[in-house]
């Protein structure tokens, strides 16, 4: 590998450190990533948010119905019987 210098803005410096701390590399392997993308004309990231709520799981959309029925998303909700029901005073 060849060693070269790049000029940042203190502000895009910060925020190359803070994504180097995210990820745990080195801000140099981003660097070369970006350029990479940048040079094939593609996107890395995808849409904006994507990958930041990570479950660690990696089967979540191929069992989409089993993941929901676990957590009741979208179920009706449960009636009480009259007997439950709070009374005000």
């Amino acid at each position: 590998m060849k060693r070269t210098t790049i000029y940042l803005d203190p502000a895009l410096e910060v925020r190359l450190k803070m994504e180097g701390l995210r990820r745990k590399q080195p801000m140099a392997e981003i660097v070369r990533e970006a350029v990479e993308v940048y040079l094939a004309g593609g996107a890395s990231a995808g849409p904006p948010g994507a990958g930041a709520f990570a479950s660690g799981r990696d089967d979540t959309a191929s069992d989409v119905d089993a993941a929901l029925a676990k957590t009741r998303f979208g179920a009706a909700p449960s009636r009480r019987s009259k007997g439950d029901r709070k009374r005000r005073p």
